[in-house]
């Protein structure tokens, strides 16, 4: 009996350690070279106890529209080691110190046993600082890290136990099946990029190859967020306070619409729609700045925002239609035809998704029906002079 006895305290004694070791509180642990191959190497993101949380430090973020990725759900934080800030600026992504480490955990609510397709925001986010894993399924954590050299980007795929993430340089493919809110479903394949892949949308610069953020400029966080102690404040603001951002001005800071939201105007929730999802590319230094097509939010609307613009290449991807945009047709634009296709050389974004996304593609297209004006009938090429 006594061994017993001395049996069950070392169980208990073994016990009480793992739940210790999964509450630790050690620091953030930036690591400047290598490829850890388990994200709980960098202390950023902690489980136990059926909640995954944030480190201290750790500042959780959101973005006025963010971007689609298979109906996923995002958990977006940011961290820099004590004494550096970012820098402001109005339109490009802010400049970030050596030592910045952007998460972004995708995941999906769940009820029953299944998954579900939901556009809500965050979760179950807790204060801002961590989800409920009885109520969600992590997917994968991917990270930007700002080393001596620039940005890299690390994929990691949590396992089934929801107790890890693995890094996963070759990326993943994931089956799902998601639950409609109508109680029917439909099963897709999420995949998770490879490192290469995460640099074709992050790759800022065409010429240059260098990596930066996506969604962390002016006009994506200006808005407003709830944090742990309970105080709601804009986001911009709030990384003053913490140390993490310099040089935000008074006034005139730039601000997307929420794409979600009806009582703002139907052009600006559409083109902060296309900003998001499509601008890192379609601009004039991005990786497809050869179609001419520049979707970023701040420019008029013209030819080369798509109105009544021939593609560079005929093929497929155009659907035989003649414009990037047709005022008042949405049927004979190229963009919803690209955005309403999952095939392989039609599709657009061309990574990031396997799935259609029925609301966003229901926008672009109220925003096209309610275009004024019209386009001259395309001259064909053996025709110009």
């Amino acid at each position: 009996m006594l061994f017993n006895a001395v049996k069950t305290l070392g169980a208990l004694a073994l016990a009480a350690g793992l739940l210790s070791a999964c509450n630790s509180t050690e620091p953030v642990n930036f690591i400047a070279e290598g490829t850890p191959a388990k994200l709980s190497a960098w202390h950023l993101l902690k489980t136990g106890g059926m909640k995954l949380e944030l480190n201290a430090g750790v500042q959780p973020y959101d973005l006025n529209t963010p971007l689609f990725t298979d109906n996923a759900h995002k958990l977006r934080t940011i961290w820099m080691p004590g004494g550096v800030s970012a820098t402001y600026a109005e339109k490009e992504s802010f400049d970030f110190p050596v030592g910045t480490v952007i998460t972004k955990t995708f995941y999906y609510p769940k009820a029953d046993g299944s998954l579900l397709q939901t556009s809500s925001g965050n979760y179950d986010l807790q204060q801002g600082r961590a989800l409920d894993l009885s109520r969600v399924r992590l997917v994968e954590t991917r990270l930007l890290v700002r080393r001596k050299d620039g940005w890299v980007a690390l994929p990691y795929v949590w396992n089934a136990e929801q107790t890890e993430a693995v890094l996963s340089r070759t990326g993943d493919d994931i089956a799902m099946t998601l639950k409609d809110d109508d109680g029917s479903s439909h099963a897709f394949t999420y995949v998770v990029p490879n490192q290469n892949q995460c640099a074709s949308c992050h790759v800022a610069k065409i010429k240059g190859k260098d990596l930066q953020p996506i969604g962390l400029k002016a006009r994506h966080l200006n808005r407003s967020f709830t944090y742990a102690d309970g105080t709601t404040e804009n986001q911009l603001e709030h990384l003053v306070k913490t140390g993490y951002l310099s040089g935000l001005p008074a006034t005139d800071v730039p601000r997307n619409a929420d794409w979600r939201d009806t009582k703002q105007p139907l052009e600006a929730r559409a083109r902060a729609y296309l900003d998001i999802n499509c601008a890192h590319c379609h601009n004039p230094v991005g990786a497809a700045n050869n179609t001419g097509l520049n979707l970023e939010p701040f420019l008029t609307m013209g030819r080369h925002q798509g109105v009544c613009k021939p593609p560079v290449a005929a093929g497929k991807g155009t659907g035989d239609r003649g414009f990037g945009i047709v005022p008042g047709q949405p049927d004979q634009s190229i963009m919803t035809f690209r955005l309403a296709s999952t095939e392989g050389g039609i599709m657009m974004p061309e990574l990031g998704r396997s799935t259609v996304h029925d609301e966003g593609l229901k926008l672009i297209r109220e925003w096209i029906k309610a275009m004024p004006g019209a386009c001259e009938a395309a001259v064909p090429e053996s025709n110009k002079s």
